[in-house]
């Protein structure tokens, strides 16, 4: 297995001033920093080859066994970039760098869980999250009444990735646009969506269609992968509950 971390996230203001970077990969926590804690749950996990994408300060920081993938100028080409990392031929490991609990047991629980041939996401029951982080800043999303988080990870089958490629980096431009957004999954999908009636299931299959790779949301996952950082308040909360 392969890994790729994404690490190109700024941060600035308030945000930047507390953690005393711009690029929040780098923000301290626990004696490390959000890219050490990533690398070392990847290396755990039993990924043989590890690349990072992001800039100078990234390169760094990265340590020498850490093939670095110079950022670009947009995310959805960084996207594009970390899904090429490496040859397609193994598994893929696709993780984000703002996991401050991540750890290797967790990534290596979503694997065991994984099927071998599908594009896999881990989901978080809601009360098994609320119990890990009680009265964390609000996370999660309502699928057909049931509240899950989605956890910062891939897994990607061999081969995959190029198929993949193509519809992420326009769902990554899309991202900010309602209509765009629509656009791409499909008016009927995104009513369903709205009136909470969206399930795991449909998304599954959606997914798929859209894809042409199985894709299947791992249930049951660690709350760990699914406690990521965008904002300052949900990084405060990680220090206070370090």
């Amino acid at each position: 297995m392969n890994a790729v971390i994404t690490a190109g996230g700024r941060v600035d203001g308030e945000f930047a001033r507390t953690i005393g970077v711009s690029v929040k990969a780098l923000a301290p926590f626990v004696h490390s920093t959000f890219l050490e804690i990533a690398i070392r749950a990847a290396r755990e996990a039993g990924a043989d080859r590890i690349a990072v994408v992001g800039g100078d300060e990234v390169a760094r920081a990265a340590g020498p066994d850490v093939r670095v993938i110079r950022e670009a100028p947009s995310g959805a080409e960084n996207l594009r970039l970390a899904l090429g990392a490496w040859d397609h031929r193994a598994p893929l490991l696709y993780m984000t760098s703002d996991m401050p609990f991540v750890t290797g047991d967790a990534v290596k629980t979503f694997i065991a869980a994984a099927p071998a041939d599908a594009l896999a996401l881990p989901l978080t029951e809601w009360p098994d999250f609320s119990r890990r982080f009680p009265a964390a800043p609000p996370f999660g999303i309502t699928l057909a009444g049931e509240k899950v988080v989605n956890g910062g990870a891939f897994l990607i089958p061999p081969g995959a990735a190029p198929s993949i490629e193509r519809f992420a980096t326009q769902f990554f431009d899309a991202r900010k646009s309602p209509l765009r957004m629509a656009a791409l999954t499909g008016i009927p999908l995104l009513l369903q969506f709205l009136l909470r009636r969206l399930s795991v299931a449909r998304l599954e299959e959606h997914a798929q269609r859209l894809l042409h790779v199985p894709a299947k949301a791992v249930r049951q996952a660690p709350p760990e992968l699914a406690y990521d950082v965008d904002l300052l308040e949900e990084y405060r909360y990680a220090v206070a509950h370090a």
